[in-house]
């Protein structure tokens, strides 16, 4: 390794570390977890306003069922799946309420994924007496206003039925909808666009995993700083290289720093 590189080695990886572990102030740092009770993440500067506040939030995660899943040709099946169980977790790892439904699980659509209840066994299961619209499913929409979230997360199979139908009649009702395409599926790229164009003109917020994931992280500056890097690297695999790279540089700044130290100083 030359030389000037093992100088400035040590220099990188604590800039690195600084950028991880900054005590950033509060005028920078995001509302502290939901567990500390704060109950809004729109800052003094006026950050998040736009944003999702995962105080006021709930995941509504509808119809991702086994037989469903066979009929998708938007998003590759595997991927859907994946989405949703980052879903699922991040739901956890920030206390963020769940409701999850299925119009007839002892039908053809088949069973609902059960990574979903696995990841997030704090989510509560509404059956449905085979409405295809949940909004038109009295439980259901009880169990979403017991929340008292204002906020609604929505993802589920179809897209442009099991999350359009539900999304649109919860905005007029009055909440903030969002709709997450690639935690949803369509049974072709024509219905998956034609949706999209639906919920801009209904209002409902298109969004991404990735986005949801991002907006309620909103800082490095919390206690949940490392699981959070663990679900960038789920949502998106090259991040983890990102986190790896991070930490070979840490140990090789602390070989060169206990090499240095090792050495009998010059007579």
């Amino acid at each position: 390794m030359p030389l000037s590189f093992r100088k400035v080695l040590p220099l990188l990886a604590c800039i690195l570390s600084l950028a991880v572990s900054w005590n950033a102030s509060p005028a920078f740092a995001q509302a502290t977890s939901p567990q500390s009770g704060v109950t809004s993440s729109v800052l003094p500067t006026g950050g998040g306003a736009a944003l999702l506040d995962p105080s006021d939030t709930v995941f509504l995660l509808l119809d991702h069922q086994a037989g469903l899943f066979q009929t998708v040709k938007d998003i590759p099946v595997a991927e859907l799946r994946s989405n949703v169980v980052m879903l699922a977790k991040l739901a956890k790892l920030m206390n963020i309420p769940v409701i999850t439904t299925a119009s007839e699980p002892n039908g053809t659509n088949g069973p609902l994924m059960p990574e979903i209840h696995e990841y997030a066994p704090h989510a509560v299961y509404v059956p449905r007496k085979g409405e295809v619209n949940a909004w038109d499913n009295e439980d259901f929409v009880r169990t979403v206003r017991s929340t008292g979230k204002k906020t609604l997360v929505m993802a589920g199979v179809w897209t442009s039925v099991c999350v359009m139908f539900p999304a649109l009649d919860a905005k007029v009702a009055g909440f903030k909808v969002y709709a997450v395409i690639d935690a949803s599926g369509d049974p072709s790229e024509m219905a998956s666009r034609t949706s999209l164009a639906r919920f801009a003109q209904g209002g409902v917020i298109p969004t991404s995993t990735n986005a949801v994931l991002s907006e309620v992280h909103r800082t490095w500056n919390r206690p949940e700083a490392a699981d959070i890097a663990g679900l960038y690297a789920h949502v998106s695999p090259n991040y983890a290289a990102v986190v790896e790279s991070y930490k070979k540089a840490q140990e090789v700044a602390r070989g060169q720093s206990r090499g240095t130290a090792g050495q009998a100083p010059n007579q």
